[in-house]
């Protein structure tokens, strides 16, 4: 076995030494197994089987080794005797801690003070663990002082448990029913008590004053009148002299709002604002007179003053940073008072003057505030659904229960079973439909459109109505604003699109012609000429055998003879041109005729000579039977004379 080389070293701070020879750090193991059981086993070597200097014992052992006397030498130890046995209330009894300390109390109905510090004494009773809170008297307080809490124990939380001294200490916070208790300091007897028993005070404080009874300790303040400004030299002065102000306020934003005009009055001789309202007749309010009484208004208030209660109590000097004054109120800008903000927008010939001597302001003209009524909303119908006219379905954009549109009442009866009829061919590029004619009815009385096809025997396609009484929308117009067809679009050679099919006209009847010659201004003269070609051209015929029997006519020739004599007597006489006019009116059907009756009426209306022989003679041979009258052959005495 090779020795160890530093055993014998001095083991001195700084001169510790390895063992280089060492390489077993093994720890010997501590468990064993008995009757198998696993049992501790006290090892015999130490780390790396280094032996152990002293045999490892249990505490027990070495304590009792360490009280083991010699029985043979001194003989058996006598037991002590037992400590006397003194119970708490006995040794705690009269052992009081004491505490000093204060709570805040918040006075809300008080212009002196918000709120009130009270100092207090707690007492913690060692013998039972209880406490009690004492309030010293203050002389003059008006406070019902003394006990505030008697002696008990002191709920701490609400699991149950009770204040203990070992919660108590300088410099925290304790709540007890409700209120805060600041504890600041302590007597010299609990001190030294809970030191002893192992508890680190904190520090002492200061104890809180009372601001109010502090401030009831300083002698009483002297009021003196300011000298700078004399207020009976401005009451004096500024006596029955009041500014005018004109305001509106605007509260329209809000809901249910308006816009109502004010009379402000500011009262120089003590700077109070009065607020009166103007009333209108019917205007459906009550008739109070003021809005504000005659008051000061404060302008900027400090800040303590936020919670003041105004409703109660009159705000003072000391309430109020600065007060309006009579430069505040300027025509043209808007003054808050009393959380609504009125716009001044004229004032009377007093103030004005005022301004311009005080402040040298001299421009104040009146701002007109009335405002413009908007322009009214135009009425946008929705697009038309395609069932029905669109006048019909506009009618449920109007009413609640939708009314048939009116109709043009004297136009019915003026125009009633007056009917323009068309021949038409259909504009089709299947060869089956070039034969196909039909037939144009406009009815005048309700501006409607009925198509009817003849039908045609082993044409292979079944005749009668093609299209019921409508109207029809021409293809330029748009769907909001639709354009009807009218009589005006119908002439021979025009193109009619109904419904996506076209027709061409090709004939008219006789009525026609004679509606659009007594309504001439309304056709165009390409209407007109298309269909006086094709008339002209249906009636050469008929023409050229008249003309025939007019020369082989004695009566024809009586009349052409009367009337270029009637020409040649009125030949130096103001002829008038519209006389075929004034017979074409009353002659509806255009059929050349007019009654007698009808006939003198109008040539008395126009101051015809009908009392002349040969004018007589004219009647006479234009008339037509013993009721009608030809006039077309009575106009023609009075058509070529001098213009």
């Amino acid at each position: 076995m090779v020795s160890n080389p530093v055993h014998g070293l001095p083991f001195l701070p700084g001169s510790s030494f390895r063992d280089p020879t060492k390489t077993a750090f093994h720890r010997s193991q501590t468990l064993g197994y008995r009757n198998g059981y696993a049992v501790v086993r006290r090892p015999t070597v130490g780390i790396g089987g280094d032996r152990l200097p002293v045999n490892q014992l249990s505490q027990a052992e070495l304590d009792e080794l360490a009280n083991k006397a010699s029985v043979l030498t001194y003989g058996q130890p006598k037991q002590a005797p037992p400590a006397e046995f003194i119970p708490a209330h006995v040794a705690l009894d009269k052992k009081v801690l004491k505490f000093d300390a204060y709570f805040q109390e918040d006075v809300p109905m008080s212009t002196e003070e918000h709120y009130r510090i009270r100092q207090v004494n707690i007492y913690y009773y060692l013998e039972d663990d209880s406490m009690s809170v004492m309030e010293p008297v203050v002389e003059n307080s008006g406070i019902l002082q003394g006990k505030l809490i008697k002696r008990q124990r002191l709920a701490k939380n609400d699991q149950g448990d009770h204040y203990h001294w070992k919660d108590l200490n300088r410099g925290i916070n304790i709540t007890i029913y409700g209120k805060t208790f600041r504890l600041v300091d302590c007597d010299r007897f609990t001190q030294v008590f809970l030191e002893s028993q192992g508890i680190e005070l904190n520090p002492p404080e200061k104890m809180a004053l009372d601001p109010y009874t502090e401030l009831r300790k300083q002698p009483l303040r002297k009021y003196v009148t300011p000298s700078d400004f004399d207020q009976l030299k401005q009451f004096l002065t500024f006596d029955k002299q009041v500014l005018r102000f004109y305001a509106i306020w605007d509260d329209t934003d809000s809901m249910f709002g308006e816009c109502r005009n004010y009379i402000i009055h500011y009262y120089l001789m003590d700077d109070t604002v009065e607020i009166r309202e103007v009333h209108e007749r019917n205007d459906g309010r009550d008739p109070f007179p003021l809005l504000m009484n005659r008051q000061r208004m404060p302008k900027v208030l400090v800040e303590n003053a936020k919670n003041f209660p105004q409703c109660v109590l009159e705000i003072s000097d000391q309430e109020v940073l600065e007060w309006y004054t009579a430069k505040d109120f300027i025509v043209g800008k808007p003054i808050t008072i009393l959380g609504r903000t009125f716009f001044i927008y004229d004032c009377d010939p007093f103030t004005r003057q005022y301004y311009k001597e005080k402040f040298g302001i001299s421009d104040l003209p009146r701002i007109d505030v009335s405002k413009k009524e908007p322009p009214p909303v135009k009425q946008e119908l929705p697009p038309y659904n395609g069932y029905g006219l669109v006048e019909d379905s506009a009618q449920n954009c109007f009413v609640l229960i939708p009314k048939a549109p009116k109709k043009d009442v004297m136009k019915m009866l003026m125009d009633d079973n007056k009917v323009l009829r068309y021949l038409a061919a259909l504009d089709s590029p299947i060869p089956e439909d070039k034969d196909r004619r039909f037939v144009f009815s406009y009815f005048l009385a309700s501006d409607m459109i009925s198509i009817f096809e003849p039908p045609v025997r082993n044409s292979g396609i079944i005749g009668g109505k093609y299209l019921g009484r409508t109207k029809v929308v021409k293809p330029s117009s748009s769907v909001e604003n639709p354009i009807y067809y009218g009589p005006t679009d119908f002439f021979i050679g025009a193109v009619i699109e109904v419904f996506g099919h076209r027709f061409i006209i090709l004939d008219t009847d006789d009525y026609v012609l004679k509606y659009m010659e007594s309504n001439a201004a309304q056709y165009s003269p390409e209407a007109l000429l298309s269909i006086q070609n094709r008339v002209q051209k249906r009636e050469a015929p008929a023409l050229e055998l008249e003309n025939k029997q007019t020369k082989e006519d004695p009566g024809e020739q009586e009349l052409e003879a009367l009337i270029d004599t009637i020409q040649k007597q009125l030949k130096h006489h103001p002829c008038k041109d519209n006389i075929r006019e004034a017979f074409q009116i009353y002659d509806k059907e255009a059929s050349g005729y007019v009654d007698k009756e009808m006939f003198f009426k109008i040539c008395d209306s126009l101051h015809l000579p009908v009392d002349d022989s040969l004018i007589k003679e004219l009647i006479r041979v234009c008339s037509h039977g013993e009721d009608k009258i030809n006039y077309s052959n009575f106009v023609r005495a009075f058509s070529n004379g001098p213009g």
